[in-house]
């Protein structure tokens, strides 16, 4: 079991390198900025996230903390309301900075293993609720289709969608699985 205090440390250091690159930029996500906000001493820092990539890495740790929406049982209202979920998490934890931050520092191999986790904790609950309605290769359509609505506008744009586009995009995949 881990010493509470290291586990309060990495949280700490995770939020705190989320704070300085959504507020000041991938530039300024150096070790002694991170130290300089968080109050910890630059070879703590060092110590456990020796390069820029381990502190961005970190930062993302905070992604893999979303909430799900509690369910219903009813299939819309609970697609729509994990996308809103989803769509809040990726707005107020930045993924789009966090990961375009860790594409200028990863290697290619490193980049593959985090999209993977992303994507994996980023799909869970999605795929959960879909289950009770299609599996095999529709049940894989619908959640890359439905997660898809999310995170391509995010990434790749910096934007993410509204209410009646998320609304719409779980008609469609409601309407194919039901």
């Amino acid at each position: 079991m881990e010493d509470a205090r290291v586990v309060r440390t990495r949280a700490n250091v995770s939020r705190t390198a989320l704070t300085v690159l959504t507020a000041e930029g991938s530039d300024a996500l150096t070790h002694a900025r991170v130290a300089e906000v968080g109050g910890y001493s630059k070879t703590t820092l060092y110590t456990h996230w020796p390069s820029r990539m381990d502190l961005a890495a970190a930062a993302l740790e905070n992604f893999a903390e979303l909430r799900a929406h509690e369910r219903s049982g009813d299939l819309r209202t609970d697609l729509v309301g994990q996308l809103k979920m989803f769509r809040q998490s990726v707005t107020e934890h930045r993924l789009d900075l966090i990961l375009a931050a860790m594409a200028q520092w990863a290697t290619v191999e490193t980049m593959v293993e985090i999209r993977e986790r992303v994507n994996t904790e980023g799909q869970r609950p999605l795929r959960a609720i879909l289950e009770s309605a299609c599996g095999g290769p529709e049940l894989e359509a619908a959640v890359s289709m439905l997660s898809g609505v999310v995170a391509c506008p995010s990434l790749m744009f910096g934007t993410v969608p509204d209410d009646d586009v998320i609304e719409t995009a779980v008609d469609i995949v409601v309407k194919s699985v039901g």
